[in-house]
């Protein structure tokens, strides 16, 4: 029984701080100082806004072709009898978006003596939302262009078996004809 009476104790002791002046200035110290940090850690970027910043969600044109004649370059060369190579890739249409759409459509029907007349009108418009970077659009989907053609100059360009691989390598990893694929030597 005698620890339960000195916990007991210790309760009624932690209590009576509490009910204190004391006690109550610093519960109100505590809470103000708390309030002050959320307000405080809303100012300053946390730790998550760089990588969120760091995030692209679309990439041009330029980037895409540039990107993708890189990946290719590395990918040729590892064929056997390609050497070294560059690649030229040419697009039909650039990077697509397609926005979110608000439609209002009004219908007036009247009918009057001489008979009913009737007009619809519609209305469209696009969603525009607050971003870090200002009012934009709201982006639904963003289209990838459309590989048109691909040229591909190496020194193993002149053997037909190396000619053949490579434009098989470029159709499967661009899902592109094989008409759309050129393959010759590079001059020395």
């Amino acid at each position: 029984m005698k620890g339960n009476s000195g916990s007991l104790n210790a309760k009624k002791g932690i209590l009576a701080f509490f009910k204190s002046k004391k006690g109550i200035n610093a519960v109100v110290a505590i809470g103000l100082i708390g309030m002050l940090l959320i307000f405080l850690s809303t100012l300053f970027p946390g730790r998550d806004k760089p990588v969120e910043k760091g995030l692209k969600a679309s990439m041009t044109a330029e980037e895409f072709v540039s990107k993708t004649e890189k990946k290719l370059s590395q990918i040729i060369r590892s064929i056997e009898g390609a050497g070294e190579c560059r690649v030229m890739v040419t697009l039909e249409n650039g990077v697509e978006y397609v926005y979110a759409r608000e439609q209002d459509i009004n219908t007036d029907r009247k009918e009057d003596d001489s008979g009913k007349s009737e007009r619809d009108g519609k209305r469209e418009s696009i969603i525009i939302v607050d971003t870090e970077n200002g009012r934009q659009g709201l982006l639904v989907t963003e289209i990838q262009p459309t590989v048109k053609g691909v040229v591909v100059v190496c020194q193993g360009g002149d053997d037909p078996v190396v000619q053949e691989r490579i434009a098989s390598l470029v159709t499967t990893a661009l899902n592109i004809s094989s008409k759309r694929v050129c393959v010759t030597k590079l001059s020395d």
